[in-house]
């Protein structure tokens, strides 16, 4: 009888110790993916505000609404990666961070 119940308890824990390698790993792979995104998307908000400050386009409400919705987006995705900040490498954050903000930060209109 002990015997039985302690080779059910091993089975599932065992079950349980697999269960949670995987979850970790997808919890790894997501957290590098979200931090890549935003660095992605960050850098597009540097390019689109670079063409904002264009003389051909400069006030061009199209534009400024496109800054807008991309602040949004940013915002939605900090919080995701305030989630996600154990498995991200600071200082090549720092290195890229430093990067998108050196030709100028996204404007606000």
């Amino acid at each position: 009888m002990i015997y039985t119940i302690l080779t059910i308890s091993l089975v599932l824990n065992l079950f349980l110790l697999w269960y949670l390698v995987k979850l970790l790993r997808k919890f790894i792979f997501i957290s590098q993916n979200i931090t890549d995104l935003f660095l992605t998307v960050k850098s597009f908000g540097v390019f689109v505000s670079t063409l904002y400050s264009m003389d051909n386009y400069h006030g061009e409400p199209l534009i400024q609404e496109l800054i807008f919705k991309l602040k949004e987006v940013l915002e939605e995705m900090e919080y995701f990666r305030e989630i996600f900040q154990y498995t991200i490498d600071e200082e090549l954050e720092k290195e890229l961070e430093e990067e998108l903000n050196g030709p100028q930060e996204i404007e606000e209109n």
